[in-house]
């Protein structure tokens, strides 16, 4: 399958502070009537993967359409000249635009890719599961079906069907983060599977809100 993506980078005359959730309520509040923007359609919010996605990578505010937010952004990427991320006001002067077709399918081969933003893997409910297994292994477990439900729910939302079986592996340490002022516990560190994801795309919870986001390590990658 191939997925058209639009990526956006933004460049101010100062340092831009500020988190994901921040930049996408900028544009979620400056641009209401696209849905594609901010999933919410008359207040009711809309379950599904987002095809807009916000991040802050090494400190660049980033904006990425999949799709059909691929098209929402070409329309409106440049019908602004600042941008407010919290109490702070940024004058834009420079975009950064980049369009692709990108492949997202199973593969034949395994590749390697790391958290380049803390993956948010866990609910309430699954947190406390969590903490009762009894070792790493069980854990460590636990975590690979995660990674593997996530792959295959944004697969589903993005209308692919994975043909044959998934497969993870995953090397990751657990901190802590925020969202919403609400401490979380994320996971940050590398994992394998047979699965080809574009950079930057989120997998998980909250990916709309900069979590999750994935790069591709290498090219050099060994068959199954």
């Amino acid at each position: 399958m191939i997925l058209h993506t639009f990526t956006l980078t933004l460049n101010s005359t100062i340092p831009i502070q500020g988190s994901a959730s921040e930049l996408r309520g900028f544009f979620a509040t400056k641009f209401t009537e696209y849905t594609e923007l901010h999933q919410h359609n008359a207040d009711k919010f809309i379950y599904r993967y987002p095809v807009v996605q916000y991040k802050i990578i090494n400190d660049v505010p980033t904006v990425i359409g999949i799709n059909e937010g691929a098209e929402v952004l070409k329309q409106i990427y440049d019908e602004y000249q600042e941008i407010r991320l919290g109490v702070n006001k940024y004058q834009i002067v420079e975009r950064g635009i980049s369009l692709k077709d990108e492949e997202f399918s199973i593969s034949n081969k395994i590749h390697s890719y790391e958290f380049v933003t803390p993956w948010l893997a866990l609910n309430q409910e699954n947190y406390h599961k969590f903490y009762r297994f009894k070792n790493h292994e069980e854990r460590d477990e636990f975590l690979r079906k995660t990674l593997t439900g996530n792959i295959i729910s944004m697969s589903k939302s993005l209308n692919y069907q994975v043909p044959d079986r998934i497969k993870c592996n995953l090397s990751v340490k657990i901190r802590k983060d925020h969202l919403k002022d609400v401490s979380m516990m994320v996971f940050i560190g590398t994992f394998d599977t047979n699965f080809i994801i574009p950079d930057f795309l989120g997998i998980g919870k909250s990916v709309s809100r900069g979590f999750g986001a994935v790069r591709q390590l290498t090219t050099d990658d060994w068959s199954l």
